[in-house]
């Protein structure tokens, strides 16, 4: 990294926002674009589109948070897991095979290294999972999931 270049973070949030509970990466960033759009530090992107040519945007960021809802996790939904740097890096795959509209977080990270090469924030990436279970097409998020989504908003905004 550059010195005298300011640092900056990206928060990434994943999700589909037709599926229910798997739309609260897309609603978290969704209420942070509200509190940090004039934020020269943070910026936030929805992964839910355009997933691919976000991560060009990614250069220059000292920082990665993602977010995304998982399922199966054998927890009670809402329940927040925040991924430890060893469990990221066995995460990141040498040659992901992405679906460029249904990109999940390690994929992403994946590319990001890719693209970012020596800028790529190895020791500085924050993954935030929401445990779910439901994932039929509906637009809202159940009471567990969204209430664990603002208590994530708020984990969030305290950092900026």
């Amino acid at each position: 990294m550059e010195t005298g270049t300011s640092l900056k973070t990206a928060i990434l949030g994943f999700g589909n926002p037709v599926r229910s509970d798997d739309a609260i990466g897309v609603y978290v960033v969704n209420q942070l674009q509200k509190h940090l759009q004039d934020s020269e530090e943070v910026s936030v992107f929805d992964m839910g589109s355009s997933a691919f040519e976000i991560l060009f945007k990614l250069k220059g960021h000292h920082q990665i948070i993602i977010i995304d809802g998982v399922i199966n996790s054998g927890e009670a939904d809402g329940t927040l897991f925040c991924l430890p740097a060893s469990e990221i890096d066995a995460q990141i795959q040498d040659d992901p095979m992405v679906f460029l509209h249904g990109m999940k977080w390690d994929q992403a990270l994946s590319y990001a290294k890719k693209l970012m090469g020596d800028e790529f924030p190895e020791n500085n990436i924050k993954v935030y999972l929401v445990a779910i279970s439901e994932i039929k097409i509906n637009m809202e998020l159940s009471d567990a999931v969204k209430a664990a989504g603002d208590k994530l908003i708020t984990t969030i905004l305290k950092d900026f």
